[in-house]
Order: structure tokens, then C-alpha cells, then sequence
């Protein structure tokens, strides 16, 4: 297995522009029983990955080992006292997890006195509190999807409704503007944010490419932003890292090593190195795979919170 962390050197791209689609180095990293999601990093830069009943971390040192057991977990993130926050749809909740692993307690089970159906991915506020995606039961024939925010004191109110399986979730540095992708409708919409937890109406910032030859399918799903902006969305399906610009359009697409890319995040000492989760086939039956792209030049947007 690769080592995590790795120091990249060779021709950059221009200041301000990502490298070309073509020639970029794609690493397996280690492969997983189960098709696996939930990308992320701790403090000290060892991955968490989400697969199966439970979550493996990958530590720096290229060994990995089991770190917990949930039940069905998926988007992860770490906050700065180095406790994790665990999408988990089996728990109807987003869990709240020590540095060990640890069950501490649920940071949501319900919203306005309803229990919340299957929470699926969540992006840290740097006010505090959270967002997070609940697709559970929805479809494009049933819209049923919603999003929703926790607050500092733990409460959880709805933000926005009527979505055909929102997905992966991100908040942009400044807190302004939330982007969600809508799996099912296979586009990429935004909320301008009013103030913690509150939205405008969405707007479709991107529809994205269907599939086509060898793909099985095209819906969006874990997405990250890098520091000039661009948003980077797993295709699920379709065996690729699409990238859009601040604007929306369709600037790069990278090879994502799964058939059903699932998530995406950036790491390394100088956060261009994306990391990539997904399965090599179909989501069923098939073996997971945590790959690596080497972006030189490219600079990941850090959305772990200082140590405390």
C-alpha cells in the first residue's frame, strides 16, 4: 500500500489553472471489501473511509485497520477537537464519534419533532454547526429529499425540500453560497445562503454529461471545492472527477480508477493530491478502491478546522 502522504515534484501547471485532463498520474492507494465513500482526513493526515457496516482509516504510514462500527456509514467529517461527525442511514442520523471511534451520541436523529430518514453527506460551517443531506426514500419520481442544518446548540432545523436524492454537499470558505448534488436529476444546484441555516431558491449551477460507452450511470455525488473555486464532483457511474469552474462550466474531467465514483477530497502536505473512493464495478458485488490523483500546481481547499 502507498503511503498517504507524498511529496510531488515535476512541471506545474500556470498559476491559476488546473492541470490538463490528459497525463495526470492515477494511484490505487488500497482496495476495500465493498465499494466505499466518506472520504476525509484527520489532523494528523491519516483517511477515514466509509464502507460496508464500518469505517477503515488509512494512516500515513501506508497500513490501514477497521477505526469503528456504525452500522451504515457514509459522509464524514472531523471537527477541530478531533471528534467526527458520521452520516449513517441505518442510525437515521448523523452520529457523533470520538477520536478513537467511539459511539458519543447522535449531533441529529429528527428535525421539527420527525425523525430524519437516511442522512448521507455533511459540509462543516466555519461559524459553527453543520449542513447535511438526507436523500432517504427519494427519486426523481419522489422528491422527497431535504437538507438541513444543526446549529451550535445542537438544533436541527430544515433548510430546503423537494429534491430528487440530494447527495454530496458543500459550503463555499465564506459561508454564501451551499452546493448540492441532485443525484437523481444528474445536475448540481446552489442556494445562496442568508444567514446560518437560512436559503434563497436553488439554481442549477451545472447540468452535467451523460453516460455514454462503457458508463452505467450519471448521477452526482461527494463533491470538494479547491481554493480558486472549482468544484469537484464524483460522477458516479461513470468512472470520473468532473470539474466546474465558479461559473459552472465543465472544465476537466480526471479519471476517478472507480467505475462508481463516490467521493472526493483533497490531502497531502500541499493539499494537491485528490483522493478518490468509489467501487471498481457496480456498487453490489464489487470490490472498493481508494485511489489517488496527483494534481501539481492545484491547491485543495482545507475544510478541516485548526486543532484545538
Amino acid at each position: 500500500m502507498l503511503p498517504l502522504l507524498l511529496t510531488v515534484t515535476g512541471l506545474l501547471a500556470a498559476p491559476g489553472e488546473l492541470p490538463p485532463d490528459k497525463g495526470i498520474e492515477l494511484q490505487l492507494i488500497g482496495t476495500l471489501p465493498s465499494y466505499c465513500e466518506g472520504i476525509c482526513f484527520d489532523h494528523d493526515g491519516n483517511a477515514y473511509v466509509s464502507h460496508g457496516k464500518v469505517i477503515t482509516r488509512f494512516n500515513t504510514d501506508g497500513t490501514k485497520a477497521v477505526w469503528a462500527e456504525t452500522g451504515a456509514p457514509n459522509g464524514h467529517k472531523i471537527l477541530a477537537d478531533g471528534t467526527h461527525l458520521v452520516c449513517d442511514g441505518s442510525a437515521h442520523a448523523v452520529l457523533h464519534l470520538d477520536a478513537k471511534g467511539k459511539l458519543i451520541g447522535k449531533a441529529s436523529g429528527e428535525c421539527d419533532g420527525k425523525p430524519l430518514r437516511a442522512p448521507n453527506d455533511l459540509t462543516l460551517d466555519p461559524k459553527g454547526g453543520f449542513y447535511f443531506t438526507d436523500p432517504g426514500g427519494s427519486d426523481d419520481k419522489k422528491p422527497i429529499g431535504t437538507v438541513h442544518y444543526v446549529d451550535l446548540k445542537g438544533k436541527t432545523s430544515l433548510v430546503a425540500d423537494g429534491l430528487a436524492f440530494p447527495n454530496g454537499i458543500v459550503l463555499s470558505p465564506d459561508g454564501k453560497k451551499l452546493f448540492v448534488a441532485e443525484s437523481k436529476k444528474n445536475r448540481v444546484l446552489v442556494y445562496n445562503v442568508t444567514a446560518p441555516g437560512k436559503v434563497g431558491p436553488p439554481v442549477v449551477f451545472a447540468e452535467l454529461p451523460g453516460k455514454q460507452g462503457e458508463q452505467i450511470d450519471n448521477q452526482p455525488d461527494g463533491m470538494c471545492l479547491d481554493a480558486d473555486g472549482n468544484l469537484f464532483v464524483a460522477h458516479y457511474g461513470m468512472r470520473q472527477v468532473q470539474v466546474l469552474n465558479p461559473e459552472g462550466k465543465l472544465i476537466r474531467r480526471y479519471q476517478g480508477g472507480n467505475l462508481t465514483t463516490s467521493n472526493v477530497a483533497f490531502g497531502g502536505d500541499r493539499m494537491d493530491q485528490l483522493y478518490i473512493t468509489g467501487a471498481f464495478g457496480k456498487e453490489q458485488g464489487s470490490e472498493g478502491g481508494l485511489f489517488r490523483i496527483l494534481l501539481p500546481g492545484a491547491k485543495g481547499l482545507k475544510i478541516l478546522p485548526a486543532k484545538k
